[in-house]
């Protein structure tokens, strides 16, 4: 992958992480950032140079990106991905199940290819075909998001990641 689309994936998934950050929290949930990128400046730090594919590396990279309390205040750990479209990719399996083993968090996939473009899915991820289950975000009750609101993350969504999709002008 060239820097280009390294950067661009960055972006993209940074971008899917604060949609449904702001999502969340404008349905009344607490959202506190958790992942790996939220403490990597800390562990830079270390005297020591800290190996991310040590046991302990590997770890760390695959904090969940936010716990999030629900409005009776139970917390879940929640990992965000951004795909263009709502399907697993090939070292997914590993990478989510890794996740899930590690965290048991809620996986949200956030794509721009179909509606509904804001997916859940609770472990266990796969199926026995390794399939991803994911079903509408609008599905988990315990975040209590309202219709409106969603529909104007919907639009966010399209407004800003789908139009990647479109080819450039020759």
């Amino acid at each position: 992958m060239g820097q280009n689309n390294f950067a661009e994936s960055m972006l993209k998934g940074r971008m899917a992480e604060t949609l449904f950050e702001e999502l969340i929290r404008a349905s009344g949930n607490i959202v506190y950032r958790f992942g790996y990128e939220a403490i990597v400046q800390n562990l830079t730090q270390l005297e020591e140079k800290f190996d991310r594919f040590s046991d302990v590396g590997k770890k760390v990279r695959s904090i969940p990106d936010f716990i999030v309390l629900d409005k009776r205040g139970k917390p879940l750990f929640v990992e965000v991905k951004f795909r263009y479209r709502p399907a697993a990719h090939a070292d997914d399996f590993e990478r989510f199940n890794y996740v899930q083993k590690t965290w048991d968090a809620t996986l949200v996939l956030v794509n721009c290819w179909e509606q509904p473009y804001f997916r859940v899915a609770k472990p266990p991820y796969f199926d026995g075909k390794k399939q991803l289950q994911l079903k509408p975000l609008m599905s988990a009750s315990e975040w209590d998001i309202q219709k409106r609101v969603y529909d104007e993350y919907e639009t966010l969504v399209h407004k800003y990641l789908t139009p990647t999709l479109v080819p450039k002008k020759s």
